[in-house]
């Protein structure tokens, strides 16, 4: 039932306070109608006995307390659904923004949603390939997994996030695959680098895209996530499609909670975030996953800015706890020149190992990734001690190392932005790199594998 009261007590923008209300619920939409007759829209943030608190997502300016009307609509923020939303984009709100026409709706959806019951998950086990050698075969992507992208300030993410939007895909036949792209509090020039970039390559054809600018007001970029999840999730769990759901970036969604924990005049916890902060942020992540009964999947890539490139800041500390693992971005290798500047060593996908081998990748995949792992540490180790002693204190062996971590940077991880690898391809590298090393050294590849994919030089 739609209610409509007349007047506001308080305004701390972007929330205002409307007294002696009954029934309203906590989520609630509210339309504001000012005096002038312009209309702005509204969600119930928190409801005491018959004080309602509302958050404007267009803000409060120029809002007057004594003629301005509050209806409360009896509903929470919905997104209208429909597959006709594929090769589509939208506003921060959910609203079509490329001038095409209105979606037709199959349903209305709460944006709420809910984490995924326990009980009813699928493990995650089945691999999505990005195109992006150092994460299909050292970092491997599972369907139903969250696993976020750690960056710092004026690192190339976005061409990182462009790129995997492109190129992701899972293997197998009758398989329907779409991408969801949330672009939170972007600058204008990111969102039209990323709207031209899935033109130009035809990504859009099978993408769902929310894009939210840095001008937009704040509160927007709450709504922005959870836009995308429901998408995905419509997607996923009712037309049995595997989705792909990247989210950048969460620092600016965080940072939009902090602005209105302060609105609220809440305790602030670590560094000014709300001490929920953990909460809300699992509210999001957790909804990735597979369920049971369905063939569709949800899979996130949340990117996250550390401020400072520091990686116990809060956002990515947090994010790091709720999530399986992190793909973290080097700018000792971004000063290289390496494209994209994933640094392995500290990477971690926590469920690789049950995404790959035989049937899945390859058979000879989880070794060659170990050995490659080993490889490189070894190389990394041979490098410092010869930028301290000089390359006279190395061995043959080291210097062997040395060379394959430096053509491993150069070639493997270097792979650029438009470079699109199979995972067999990526396979191939490794075990072309691997050729560089004494036969001898491969102690963590079975001799079967070492006969039948080891290039053999011209001395043997």
């Amino acid at each position: 039932m739609v209610k409509v009261y007349k007047g506001i007590t308080e305004i701390v923008d972007p929330l205002i306070t409307v007294k002696d209300v009954s029934g309203v619920k906590f989520d609630e939409l509210v339309d504001v109608q000012l005096g002038d007759g312009t209309k702005r829209r509204g969600q119930v943030l928190e409801v005491q006995e018959d004080k309602a608190v509302v958050q404007l997502f267009e803000g409060a300016s120029n809002l007057a307390k004594t003629d301005t009307k509050v209806r409360f609509l009896g509903h929470p923020l919905t997104l209208d659904v429909s597959l006709d939303m594929i090769g589509r984009r939208f506003d921060g709100m959910g609203r079509v923004a490329d001038n095409g026409p209105e979606i037709m709706p199959e349903k209305s959806i709460d944006i709420n949603g809910s984490a995924i019951n326990p009980v009813m998950r699928q493990y995650p086990n089945e691999f999505v390939q990005t195109g992006i050698s150092a994460i299909d075969h050292l970092n491997t992507l599972v369907r139903g997994q969250k696993l976020p992208i750690f960056s710092g300030s004026g690192l190339p993410h976005q061409d990182l996030a462009a790129q995997i939007a492109r190129q992701a895909t899972v293997r197998g036949s009758g398989e329907s695959f779409a991408v969801v792209f949330a672009a939170i509090g972007v600058t204008f020039e990111e969102a039209q680098f990323f709207i031209e970039d899935f033109e130009r390559t035809g990504a859009i054809d099978r993408s769902v895209v929310f894009v939210n600018l840095a001008d937009d007001p704040a509160i927007e970029r709450l709504a922005v996530p959870k836009m995308a999840l429901t998408a995905a999730e419509y997607l996923a769990f009712e037309h049995d499609m595997q989705v792909l759901v990247i989210m950048t970036d969460m620092t600016n969604y965080a940072n939009a909670l902090r602005e209105v924990s302060a609105a609220r005049r809440e305790v602030p916890g670590r560094r000014g975030y709300p001490g929920y902060l953990y909460t809300n942020l699992a509210t999001i992540y957790e909804r990735a996953g597979r369920i049971e009964g369905s063939n569709g999947s949800v899979t996130q890539i949340p990117i996250v800015t550390m401020p400072e490139d520091d990686i116990t800041h809060p956002i990515p500390d947090l994010t790091g706890y709720i999530t399986e693992g992190q793909i973290l971005l080097s700018r000792e290798l971004d000063n290289k020149g390496i494209q994209p500047p994933i640094d392995v060593l500290p990477s971690l996908s926590r469920l690789k190992d049950n995404g790959i081998g035989e049937g899945k990748t390859r058979a000879d995949h989880a070794s060659t990734m170990n050995q490659i792992f080993s490889a490189y540490a070894q190389g990394k180790e041979a490098r410092n001690l010869a930028s301290v002693l000089g390359d006279s204190a190395l061995t043959e062996t080291d210097l062997k190392y040395l060379a394959f971590s430096d053509a491993f940077e150069s070639r493997y991880v270097n792979q650029g932005y438009q470079n699109n690898r199979s995972i067999e391809d990526t396979l191939a590298l490794g075990w072309e790199l691997l050729s560089i090393l004494p036969q001898t050294e491969l102690t963590r590849i079975s001799e079967e594998h070492i006969k039948q994919y080891l290039p053999q030089t011209e001395e043997e």
